[in-house]
């Protein structure tokens, strides 16, 4: 593609960033299609069980019918640029579909009249509420057998929001609708006032809803049948009218990095949205590592992809989604220029599984290649275990390793396999305890005291500090967090990482002439690893959230079931002649059930699970021993503490530490 077309100068207004959500099989690529042809986007519209879909360019995507790929493209009505991201809908790439948020301007979540709400639905209405991003609802499939828009409409207002706005006929800007013109009246106290005089003005009413459309204060619904492009005009015309764009080209540069792609020549492709003013080619970029290093790098190409071809431009500027060469470490998530936060993923792996390979290959070869799979996504969270010599990715289910496998032998040309995926457990404590750290072989001095407190499931690890700067300085308090909070820790149960901790330093010491760069991240990882020594330790495993509906004389057998997998249940409720029965139960025992749910009903019953955060354990004895994790012998983490006499290094166990320390144990 040449670089003078519509692609590279969208339109005097910044574009607008629209990405489409839904849960697999509800008909979001199909949607996707039709809006890019009425937009001119493309100029024939492609099926998915046709494999010829715009946005499913990847040859994995159209053999098995689904969206892996976050993939965009641009398009065009009436004079407004639009960007389309297109989504992944299965539950397995998450991580890519929760990737894609951080540059939303609108998002269209697609529904099918038939199923309606799924599970997957539910984790992206609690994304999109996470990232205060502006959401329509668009019911599709209405021509489909069993399709009911009213129970659907219902459902919404009852599990999402009440704010759920039905537009069944789309907007017109010269003639609203009585029902939205009350229903926009209800929330604005000046148009009620108005409304309730008779003389509103449909031109401010408009403004009003795009505006409460933008704060989330409401929710546009329309429905259609996208594969019949029913629905689909008037979705656009409803579209234009409440959506806006709001990005100064003129203000100090700043983007977000959302997406990194390597070519088969190994080119690193950083994909990033222009927040803010302009970039152009040859442009020094400054940013900050994952290693918190600071980086200043030329920026050698600009590229605006439209599904699998891209444009190549000098500049780009606010509001556009583009693709630039020069960056070699930018991570995703990353804010670059007057942005200069990070974004961190919400959605979590419960699973992981060791790379397999044939022998004779060269596993650092094989680690590398994953290292540029993690860069990529990041939750694959690659690990290597010296020890063992073993390559381990944390994952969400078996499609993502069957695609991760063949992403691997299409772009590496090596065939690898995976283990069966084993539960991925955390570790946290009961109650406060303090741990104090010592290092000082000859030359090096650090000292760390660290208070530990037990923090609400899914918290994480959070740090704060009450050391006075007299004590120790600012800087070296810093470096106390940075080292708590830049990776996962062990714990001492399992050798699983430890999280839901709120960690104070308390007071620490530094030597004016033998403290070095590393003695404080020594000083802190032996305070914290001495900590978790004395508390009770709590063994957490992943649950899921479930709902299952099936006729009312299997409600005993599911809710027997539920028990025997250690799960819990609230009361079910009756859905006509069927049951819903709602609750929780962990991963471990629960993965397969839904296999099993089909074969008894015979394919009848339906299920919808989503993970559900971390909590205790429900066989911790049996795991420990399973998983034969030596807190002693291991490596990276020791509990003693290092201190110096007659010239000397010695090691003090962590039972005896702090009574060789140098400060003041505090309480």
């Amino acid at each position: 593609m040449d670089g003078t077309n519509m692609y590279c100068k969208l339109s005097e207004a910044s574009p607008i960033t629209i990405g489409l959500l839904a849960h697999v099989d509800a008909g979001k690529t199909t949607f996707a299609e039709q809006l890019l042809y009425h937009a001119s986007g493309i100029k024939t519209r492609g099926r998915v069980d046709h494999q010829d879909a715009f946005l499913d360019s990847h040859e994995m995507e159209r053999a098995r019918g689904i969206t892996i790929f976050a993939d965009q493209a641009v398009m065009k009505y009436n004079e407004q640029s639009y960007q389309l991201i297109d989504t992944p809908g299965h539950v397995d790439f998450s991580a890519e579909m929760e990737r894609a948020l951080q540059v939303m301007d609108y998002a269209v979540v697609i529904l099918s009249a038939v199923e309606g709400i799924e599970g997957h639905t539910e984790t992206v209405w609690q994304l999109l509420q996470e990232y205060g991003i502006p959401t329509f609802i668009f019911i599709n499939k209405i021509d489909r057998t069993g399709a009911d828009v009213q129970r659907v409409l219902k459902a919404l207002r009852q599990q999402f929001s009440p704010d759920m706005l039905y537009l069944a006929k789309g907007l017109d800007q010269s003639m609203l609708p009585e029902e939205v013109i009350a229903a926009v009246a209800e929330r604005d106290e000046a148009l009620m006032e108005a409304y309730l005089e008779d003389n509103i003005d449909p031109g401010q009413v408009l403004a009003t809803l795009k505006q409460m459309v933008k704060e989330r204060v409401v929710f546009p619904v329309m429905s259609g049948a996208a594969l019949l492009d029913q629905g689909i005009a008037e979705w656009m015309q409803t579209m234009q009218l409440l959506m806006e764009s709001t990005y100064e080209v003129n203000a100090v540069f700043g983007a977000r990095v959302y997406k990194v792609r390597h070519e088969l020549q190994g080119t690193r492709l950083t994909f990033m949205k222009i927040l803010a003013g302009k970039l152009r080619v040859r442009e020094d970029i400054c940013y900050s590592t994952s290693e918190h290093e600071e980086l200043s790098q030329k920026i050698t190409s600009i590229r605006i992809y439209h599904g699998g071809k891209y444009t190549s431009c000098d500049e780009a500027s606010a509001g556009q989604l583009v693709a630039v060469t020069g960056l070699t470490d930018a991570a995703i998530g990353l804010g670059i220029g007057n942005h200069s936060d990070r974004v961190e993923s919400r959605l979590m792996s419960a699973l992981k599984s060791k790379v397999v390979f044939i022998l004779g290959i060269s596993s650092r070869e094989v680690l590398r290649y994953f290292m540029i799979l993690q860069a990529e996504d990041p939750t694959l969270q690659v690990t290597w275990e010296d020890k063992l010599e073993e390559i381990h990715v944390h994952v969400m289910g078996m499609i993502q390793l069957e695609v991760l496998q063949q992403v691997v032998l299409d772009r590496f040309q090596l065939k690898v396999s995976f283990s069966k995926p084993e539960i991925l457990y955390k570790e946290t404590i009961a109650e406060i305890v303090i741990g104090c750290g010592h290092f000082e072989p000859l030359k090096h001095y650090a000292e760390v005291h660290l208070r530990l407190a037990p923090a609400k499931r899914g918290e994480g690890i959070t740090y704060r500090s009450t050391c006075h700067v007299e004590q120790l300085s600012t800087g070296y308090q810093h470096l106390v967090g940075q080292h708590l909070l830049e990776k996962d820790h062990r714990g001492v149960l399992t050798g699983s990482p430890v999280t839901d901790l709120h960690v104070t330093l308390l007071t620490g010491a530094a030597h004016q002439k033998h403290t070095h760069g590393g003695d404080f991240r020594e000083a802190t990882l032996r305070a914290l690893r001495q900590g978790l020594e004395q508390a009770n330790t709590i063994l957490l495993e992943p649950y899921y959230q479930f709902k299952i509906k099936v006729d009312a004389e299997l409600i005993g057998r599911v809710m027997s079931d539920i028990q025997l997998a250690h799960g819990e249940f609230d009361p079910p409720e009756m859905l006509g002649e069927s049951m819903l029965i709602q609750g929780r139960a962990p991963v471990a025992t629960f993965m397969h059930y839904a296999v099993e749910l089909a074969s008894f009903t015979k394919g009848k019953g339906a299920i919808s699970m989503k993970l559900g955060g971390y909590q205790p354990c429900h066989n911790p004895e049996q795991v420990i021993a399973r998983i034969g994790y030596d807190r002693s012998a291991d490596p990276e983490y020791t509990s003693s503490s290092m201190f110096c006499a007659k010239g000397a290094g010695y090691s003090v166990p962590w039972d005896e530490a702090p009574s060789y320390m140098h400060l003041e144990i505090q309480e």
